[in-house]
């Protein structure tokens, strides 16, 4: 299996870019290159109806409906976590996949903001994306109440579900886990065999979870490693997403068999000839916008099976 022709044309042209990759610069330097890639990959910009929230604790919330939606529709809810190493990513970065979210699977979508490494380490982003989660079940008047995120934000997607089970947190629907982190110990094959030249390197993944876990006694707490939890029973049914090219493929792949081992109903999709961070790259990459309907057209199957 090689890399798909439109993912080798992108290899291609970051290969040529004369900038510093992302571990080689600080945080702050990282975010503004991150945002400004983001936008040469980014699809068109679908309408939506938005608006800013703040919860009680100030972590701040960009909510999407879709653009069709009456004022009085009763929608279900995804709290959403952005991907970038827990060090990089925003409502921005994220604005046009959520979007497409709302729209597609005809839900509320509540992006979160949480704050970022290496300022905030470990677990603040865990500590606000479980407020955050609290806030929009306590806000959206469904039952119907999802998790998602990608890559870091899968991480935090799956964190959350597992402290909802164990701590009588909202009860949950779905998990959408697009390309997840799941075991901070980072001893994958795929790691191995992925870790350079795909865009995500193994240096990066290095940089980004020394900013984020500081503590390498943390790397097996579950809130930071999911797949490391003592039990996955008892979750909510899920949509596990990875790329072929992806150094995260085996941690995704390994999370979907643990939740099917639990008894956890899971789906499980792989694009093989596609790296890590596709979906955001439909302004590029024709498989991104097959992928983002796949994860509309899963939340609306979980959606529907809970109101029936």
């Amino acid at each position: 299996m090689k890399v798909h022709p439109q993912v080798a044309v992108l290899l291609e042209a970051a290969a040529r870019s004369p900038l510093p990759t992302l571990d080689k610069v600080s945080a702050f330097v990282a975010r503004r290159l991150y945002a400004e890639r983001c936008k040469t990959v980014m699809p068109k910009r679908p309408e939506a109806q938005t608006r800013l929230l703040l919860t009680p604790g100030g972590v701040v919330i960009r909510a999407y409906r879709p653009a069709s939606a009456g004022r009085g529709d009763l929608l279900p809810a995804l709290a959403y976590f952005h991907g970038g190493g827990w060090t990089f990513g925003d409502l921005d970065t994220h604005d046009v996949f959520c979007r497409a979210l709302a729209n597609g699977a005809r839900c509320e979508v509540f992006s979160v903001e949480y704050r970022l490494a290496p300022e905030s380490p470990f677990p603040a982003a865990v500590d606000d994306c479980t407020a955050a989660t609290e806030f929009v079940a306590r806000i959206s008047k469904s039952a119907r109440i999802a998790v998602g995120g990608d890559s870091a934000g899968g991480n935090l997607a799956a964190v959350v579900a597992l402290h909802a089970r164990d701590a009588g947190g909202p009860p949950l629907c779905f998990q959408l886990l697009i390309y997840p982190a799941t075991d901070q110990n980072m001893e994958s094959e795929s790691l191995k065999r992925n870790g350079e030249g795909y865009l995500l390197t193994l240096p990066m993944m290095e940089k980004f979870r020394s900013n984020y876990l500081p503590r390498p006694a943390d790397y097996r707490d579950w809130r930071a490693s999911p797949a490391l939890a003592r039990s996955h029973a008892g979750l909510p049914s899920a949509l596990v997403l990875t790329a072929g090219f992806d150094p995260l493929l085996d941690e995704g792949r390994r999370y979907a068999e643990l939740l099917a081992r639990a008894g956890v109903e899971v789906t499980y999709r792989d694009y093989p000839d596609m790296i890590h961070g596709f979906i955001l790259m439909g302004g590029v990459l024709d498989t991104a916008t097959a992928a983002v309907a796949e994860c509309c057209a899963q939340l609306s199957k979980a959606f529907e099976r809970v109101a029936a």
